[in-house]
């Protein structure tokens, strides 16, 4: 494949630019959990990382701690309760409500695939020195999250 340089306007605009490193971002893992022998996702992947930050979450907190479409959570986590990862139970506090928790199986893959992850982001940075990724994180987070990140 011919190198393509951004010398189109629109591939310089902040939205192309986040959705090409979006995609970038996502083969990268998908390749990397695939080597590691994992069918596992970007967004399953933040699910179980919500969870095993906050045991006992429910799936609406958990949409939002990984900014994610409250309507399609429920397919992410129905998927990480059927490959055994989470389980979700009755609220004690609120029968409407589930309770989700990391499984042993969940844990394991969490800690066993965590230092893959780490990895990835600086790969995914490749092109840029450690300063530059530093700043590219602080400006990343400042847009997305303005100022309380």
């Amino acid at each position: 494949m011919p190198e393509i340089k951004p010398t189109m306007a629109f591939q310089r605009m902040a939205g192309h630019l986040i959705r090409r490193l979006h995609q970038l971002s996502h083969q990268r893992f998908q390749a990397e959990a695939k080597a590691a022998g994992l069918d596992l996702t970007p967004v399953q992947y933040a699910a179980m990382e919500a969870v095993g930050a906050n045991p006992g979450v429910d799936q609406a907190t958990v949409a939002a701690l990984i900014a994610y479409d409250r309507a399609t959570i429920g397919g992410v986590i129905d998927r990480l309760e059927h490959k055994g990862l989470l389980a979700r139970e009755v609220s004690e506090t609120d029968r409407r409500a589930r309770v989700l928790t990391l499984t042993e199986a969940g844990t394991a893959l969490l800690d066993g695939f965590r230092p893959t992850v780490t990895r990835l982001q600086e790969d995914i940075l490749g092109g840029l020195d450690e300063g530059e990724r530093e700043r590219f994180l602080g400006l990343a987070l400042k847009a997305a999250y303005g100022d309380d990140a």
